[in-house]
């Protein structure tokens, strides 16, 4: 097996993808110290705590659990070392704001008979859909995102071409769902899950239908104690490896010297032999490298097209919002015009499509006696005005949406509220324009589209991450963690 002894390596950012690269590198011998700007680990899944309160900040789906167990197996443990899993039912609830409410639950024989009553014969295509789905998800995940391919070449033999055959790789989400099912709403509920790939389904490639196997066949979970406890989980994993950690130090500059690097940070140099960069991919180009050593310039970071930012509210409530799940969906029953203020016209959306969070529904340790805990996320394009006032009369608009739509008014019952936008992404995360999420997945950012895990300016210098292969997520971050290690003990090995 190859090793790392004697190597030293700094990992810029301690997101899930950092965390994870740094088990792995770690369990190859190599010295690894994390170095994190804020005051926790986790990047966009932090915490946050107030009166009792406690709210997960980022991701709060807990989904394609093979992907954690196969992270975990790696180092000869299981999540069940860590912490426990609670499936959901329903998975989540979805509210359409003309009336209508669909409960998507495991019973497949129940959510075919929902199908069905909106349009004839839904309830059989679904089960075709679901089989397709599986297919590629199966082939796609072991071939194509478990595998890293990042030069054009590697696409181009027989063994590639034989396992892609089959699989819904080309056309948008929208054309592949519509060659199923005619009904908006079926379409909406089989596409809902872009939302957590940062795309729209126009933009999206078709190959993301395996998103539904993910949805409807594994299933949605929630790890006891939050996201957070998967965090806390990989750290602990980093510990028993030997991993160190420095939160409150933010790396300020990355520079060449002979034999090694050079990080510079507020609390002295650090002189690795390696670096791994789990911060924001155009973040440590632009600002963290000098010019001469950045593999893109400022016009190709400007050019890309980035997932949404979010309009987040947390709030702690008194007394209980019966009608809400703990994952709630409310969906305009036109929703092209909400995509388009993302990704066309960017602006405000005016009949936005949301999320609302209860992980009280599940979780008794979230929130104090008598009290839930929820949070409400608007998905808003990156780069938009943030100011308080903005802020004011979304927070109301979207609270009496929610009123009117569930059934759930909590305006009277709010006891803690905080909010977080465009400008808080951007300043905790650094993240471009303020996406939550980092470049969309669209035709063009996908694969050997996006940004490559070794640096294309910096030898000894890596990314990992949701801007890299293969892209946004939890799961994505922790195979990404899997394929940069990779490549660092290909050539470090």
């Amino acid at each position: 097996m190859e090793s790392l002894v004697g190597e030293s390596v700094v990992v810029v950012g301690g997101g899930i993808g950092g965390l994870s690269t740094a088990c792995y590198l770690a369990d190859a011998g190599a010295d690894v110290r994390v170095i994190e700007k804020n005051e926790q680990l986790g990047g966009r899944a932090s915490r946050l705590e107030r009166d009792g309160f406690r709210f997960d900040m980022g991701p709060s789906w807990y989904l394609m659990p093979d992907v954690f167990e196969r992270f975990f197996a790696d180092f000869d443990r299981t999540p069940s070392d860590y912490y426990e899993l609670t499936h959901l039912d329903p998975h989540y609830r979805i509210f359409f704001k003309d009336g209508d409410r669909v409960d998507v639950t495991s019973d497949l024989k129940r959510t075919k008979a929902v199908f069905e009553a909106y349009e004839l014969g839904a309830g059989e295509t679904l089960e075709r859909y679901l089989e397709t789905s599986k297919e590629n998800y199966e082939v796609g995940m072991e071939h194509f995102v478990y595998e890293d391919r990042p030069r054009l070449r590697d696409y181009l033999d027989l063994d590639v071409a034989r396992q892609a055959r089959g699989l819904s790789l080309l056309g948008s989400m929208q054309g592949h769902v519509e060659k199923y099912f005619d009904h908006p709403k079926l379409q909406q509920i089989m596409q809902y899950t872009l939302v957590f790939l940062g795309g729209s389904p126009t933009n999206t490639p078709a190959l993301y239908n395996l998103m539904s196997h993910v949805d409807f066949n594994l299933g949605v979970w929630y790890p006891d104690g939050g996201i957070g406890t998967v965090i806390d989980s990989i750290v602990e994993l980093g510990d028993e490896l030997g991993v160190e950690y420095d939160t409150d130090r933010p790396a300020t500059a990355i520079k060449g010297r002979v034999g090694g690097f050079k990080i510079e940070t507020p609390d002295g140099a650090l002189r690795p032999d390696l670096i791994v960069s789990n911060a924001d991919y155009a973040h440590t180009e632009q600002e963290l490298l000098p010019p001469e050593r950045r593999g893109y310039d400022a016009d190709y970071w400007e050019k890309r097209t980035y997932a949404p930012s979010a309009f987040l509210l947390y709030l702690g409530v008194d007394g209980d919002v019966d009608e809400l799940a703990h994952h709630t969906l409310v969906l305009p029953t036109e929703w092209d015009r909400h995509f388009d203020r993302i990704f066309e016209t960017p602006q405000w959306p005016e009949n936005p499509a949301y999320y609302v969070c209860v992980p009280s529904k599940t979780d008794d340790t979230v929130a104090p006696d008598g009290h839930s805990a929820l949070f409400v996320l608007v998905p808003i394009a990156p780069g938009l005005e943030d100011t308080p006032e903005i802020r004011d009369r979304y927070r109301d608009m979207i609270l009496s949406d929610v009123a009117t739509h569930t059934g759930t008014d909590i305006r009277d019952r709010i006891v803690l509220e905080e909010r977080f936008c465009v400008d808080d992404f951007a300043n905790r995360y650094n993240s471009y324009d303020g996406t939550a999420l980092g470049l969309a997945h669209t035709l063009r950012q996908t694969s050997l589209f996006r940004p490559p895990h070794r640096s294309k300016g910096v030898d000894g210098l890596y990314f990992v991450g949701g801007d890299t292969t293969p892209g946004i997520g939890m799961p994505m971050c922790l195979i990404s963690a899997r394929l940069t290690a990779e490549a660092v003990l290909e050539d470090h090995g």
